[in-house]
Order: C-alpha cells, then structure tokens, then sequence
C-alpha cells in the first residue's frame, strides 16, 4: 500500500525556505485519517476497509459518507465540507486523506501515514473477512487518474531534493528537466493521456520560479548597491573641507583631552589632529 500512496498522494504546497525539523505525532495523524476512514467505527468494524482498504468490503452506507464520529476533537479532523471532495474509490480515498492529513499534521510523511495506518486498515478488512493483502486496492493503481491529480503527484515527484528541488534550481536547463520527468511519469500510473499537458504546466512552474529568484536577486543587489553608494557619498561629504577630521578633532579634544584643547592649549589640540590624520589619509584616497 505504500506504493500506492507515495504514487498517488497530491503535492503539498512548500515554501521556500529552511524549517526546522517537526516529529510526527502518531496520534494526531491517526485521528485525522480516521475523519476520512473511520466513519462510525464505533458501530461498523469493517469501516476503515470500505471506506480506505478496497472494494471488496463492500460499500459504506451512503448516508454515513460526511457522518464523522471520530471523538470530540475536531482540530485534526477533516470537515463535513473537505469530505465532499474526497473520492469514493477506497484507494483513492486513502491517497486523498493522506494527502490531507500531512498538511495538517506537522513532520509527518507519506511514510508516516503507511507505518501507522495501513495495519489498522487491514485489521478492519479482516473483520471485513477480506484479505489483508488488499489486491484491489493495489490494482486499483492502474486506472486512469485525473489531470489534477496527475498534476499534484508528478509536482510532488519533481520538487523532491533528489530531483529539482523546490525552486527548481537543479532543472534549469530542459534536458535536466525532461530527465527527471520521465522518471516520474513512469512512477505515475494511470497518467498516460495528461504527461504532455502537465510537463507543459510544470514548465510553466519551473520558468516562474527560476524568474522569480533571478528577481530577488536583482533586487538584493540592487539594495546593497545603494547602500554602498550611500556610504561612498557620505564619506566624500565628510572629506570635504576636512569636516570628518574637524568633526573627529573636536570629538577627541571633548573626551580625550584634560583641558578639551581650550584656549592655550594648541599642543593638546596638534595632539588630536594627529589623532584624526586617517580621515585626510582616507579622503586623498578616495578623491
């Protein structure tokens, strides 16, 4: 069943950026896909095999299909209105609520969903009296899926660190790309007749986010040179007619000198003059 699911499970949105490591709480992923697999398991012991194992179970009752009875929590379960999105096909079910639930379970994984899910399924299929191994489910693979779903598994498959990453930076060049897009589109059952639509999309994706960090970047650079620019200009203020010297003179003369190069006292202020010499080295390098 992993497999599958590592198959048909939709992309997640990411944001670039680096985050910090988050541990999966068991309990709280098994709580949300119990909203979407486990309705009224309280009463029907084969709920988690109909509704996310496979067809052979038999069919859940149609006006229990939005009836979650999961606990009084609700912060991980998914709503009466996300559940009218979900697919009635066990295993696409399954691959839809993982989907869903990994979004909102912080660190967890397709992984994750597989070692902590998938034995609970195959208990209810054996209450179900239907075997473990859960072959339709599995066959179930094959068919012809959606161009939106396409779309979320082959992104997901393209974005990962050994492919092109999230901002594509490893498949800027087409023959880069096409590599590691054949590679997904072969993992993809059932996509056949949506490759040439959705390589054209992630394409488009991939060209978007390659002009968007050239952007930042200019942007960055664009910011620093100014504010070099800045500086160079207040400097070359500060050189002319020696007023960062005075400046630094008088400066010296206030915190340094006993006398604070008063009247009669010139040897203290020589002093800080020579104290101050950089700045009239530094301005005649500049100039």
């Amino acid at each position: 069943m992993k497999a599958y699911i590592l198959f048909l499970i939709p992309a997640l949105m990411i944001s670039g950026g680096v985050h910090a490591a988050v541990s999966c709480s068991r309990a709280n992923l098994t709580r949300c896909l119990d909203s979407v697999c486990a309705i009224n398991a309280s009463s029907n012991a084969s709920a988690r095999c109909q509704y996310c194992g496979t067809s052979g179970a038999g069919t859940p009752p149609r006006n229990a299909m939005r009836s979650v009875s999961v606990g009084s929590s609700t912060k991980y379960n998914i709503s009466d209105k996300e559940l009218k999105s979900a697919p009635s096909d066990p295993g696409q079910r399954y691959a839809w609520a993982t989907n869903q639930c990994i979004k909102k379970v912080s660190g967890c994984t397709p992984d994750d969903v597989s070692e902590t899910y998938d034995s609970l399924i195959e208990q209810s299929c054996r209450a179900a009296g239907v075997s473990a191994q859960l072959n339709r489910t599995l066959e179930s693979s094959s068919r012809e899926q959606t161009k939106t779903t396409c779309m979320s598994t082959i992104q997901l498959c393209m974005i990962s660190d050994a492919r092109c990453m999230s901002d594509y930076r490893n498949c800027e060049s087409d023959s880069d790309f096409d590599n590691f897009f054949s590679g997904c589109a072969v993992e993809s059952a059932g996509c056949d007749n949506h490759i040439s639509s959705v390589r054209a999309d992630l394409i488009s994706e991939r060209d978007n986010a390659i002009k968007n960090a050239e952007r930042m970047l200019a942007q960055t650079v664009e910011t620093y040179t100014a504010a070099r620019e800045k500086k160079l200009t207040n400097i070359k203020n500060g050189c002319s007619n020696n007023a960062a010297r005075d400046a630094c003179v008088e400066t010296v003369c206030r915190n340094n000198m006993r006398n604070g190069c008063g009247d009669g006292n010139e040897s203290e202020r020589s002093m800080a003059v020579q104290l101050c010499q950089f700045y009239q080295v530094a301005c005649q390098t500049i100039n």
